[in-house]
């Protein structure tokens, strides 16, 4: 079963421990960056206890309560009522519960309580996933520490977070921590070709995206971002080889252009990152840090026409900027700014 979920080998074999020893606590945190399988870990774990087919004490996967246990009709966006509960699977003592928007409401986390008291309807226990539980307010964190200190003994209480520092320390002590890595750019890789049958091109180029995180690689749309890629390779090309101020001013005000307002940030992750290869490459570091794989030859013709410490600068410049962004400023004058200043 935990086969079937690539990476963070260390973690696969401590749940299997707890399992063969039926030792399961009854809270745990799943804490590491986003994408990287949490969710997934947390509820292959449920599973072993709902599946008519165990081996070895995990999940079978195929039976009819596996497979039941995956399936969960999620509410719309705009239903706020429908976040106010938890959420179950088609197997009934497996829940969820999800943010609403940027919080999760207190009301979920009080029926999640009300839930974990009721015995289970089918199997040995009832499991509770509460995802991005970070972005529990304070009565939510408060209503679930209420339940964590006098666990009722057949529920378990998983949460999942990729800022578990951000939880009370009340929560996290009473909690078992599992901390989840990056996942190696090769495993990733691996399974996209394998599993998901993308062009070996297309797999190389997500796997070194995703920064160690599947979920971001399943999530990328390579089109879109390839097109995002191309406009700020014009932005390099107009400052290294061009010398055109011009077209920095054009990207600018298209980077601004109100239907493309929501991927301002992200061409900025773009740009980082090409300078970040441009850098590598003109420094002659270790090429498997390279992101942009499919692009090395472009890179060293790019790489020829500046210095390493203007590249340093440019990132620096970039990260002044984010926190700019974080305070409302203009963004037209900031990004023309940025370019003209890496122009001169």
């Amino acid at each position: 079963m935990f086969d079937k979920l690539i990476g963070n080998d260390s973690v696969k074999e401590v749940l299997r421990r707890l399992l063969r020893q039926k030792r399961v606590p009854n809270a745990l945190l799943f804490a590491g960056a986003d994408g990287v399988g949490k969710r997934q870990f947390a509820l292959r774990l449920a599973k072993a206890f709902v599946c008519q087919n165990p081996k070895n004490s995990e999940a079978c996967d195929v039976c009819a309560n596996c497979r039941r246990a995956d399936n969960f009709t999620f509410p719309k966006s705009d239903d706020r009522d429908a976040f106010k509960r938890v959420i179950f699977s088609e197997h009934s003592d497996i829940g969820l519960v999800i943010p609403y928007n940027k919080n999760i409401l207190v009301d979920a986390i009080r029926d999640l309580e009300t839930e974990a008291n009721f015995r289970p309807y089918e199997a040995a226990a009832r499991f509770f996933i509460v995802d991005e539980a970070d972005k529990m307010n304070d009565a939510a964190s408060n209503a679930l520490l209420k339940t964590l200190e006098e666990p009722p003994a057949a529920s378990h209480i998983f949460l999942v977070s990729s800022r578990a520092d951000a939880l009370l320390p009340t929560i996290r002590s009473r909690c078992q921590t599992l901390r989840f890595a990056p996942i190696a750019a090769r495993e990733i890789e691996n399974y996209l070709s394998n599993d998901k049958k993308l062009a070996p091109e297309d797999a190389a180029l997500l796997a070194r995206l995703s920064s160690g995180r599947l979920g971001h690689a399943l999530g990328t749309d390579l089109e879109k971002f390839r097109a995002g890629r191309h406009a700020m390779l014009k932005v390099l090309e107009s400052i290294l080889i061009k010398e055109n101020r011009g077209e920095l001013l054009r990207v600018g005000e298209e980077m601004n252009d109100a239907k493309n307002k929501d991927d301002f940030e992200t061409k900025l992750d773009i740009l980082q990152t090409l300078i970040h290869d441009l850098w590598t490459v003109r420094n002659e570091a270790d090429a498997n840090i390279l992101v942009n794989v499919d692009l090395v030859n472009d890179l060293k013709k790019l790489a020829t026409g500046t210095e390493s410490l203007r590249l340093a600068a440019w990132l620096s410049e970039i990260e002044i900027l984010r926190e700019q962004l974080a305070v409302n400023i203009n963004r037209k004058i900031a990004i023309d700014a940025l370019f003209m200043q890496m122009a001169g």
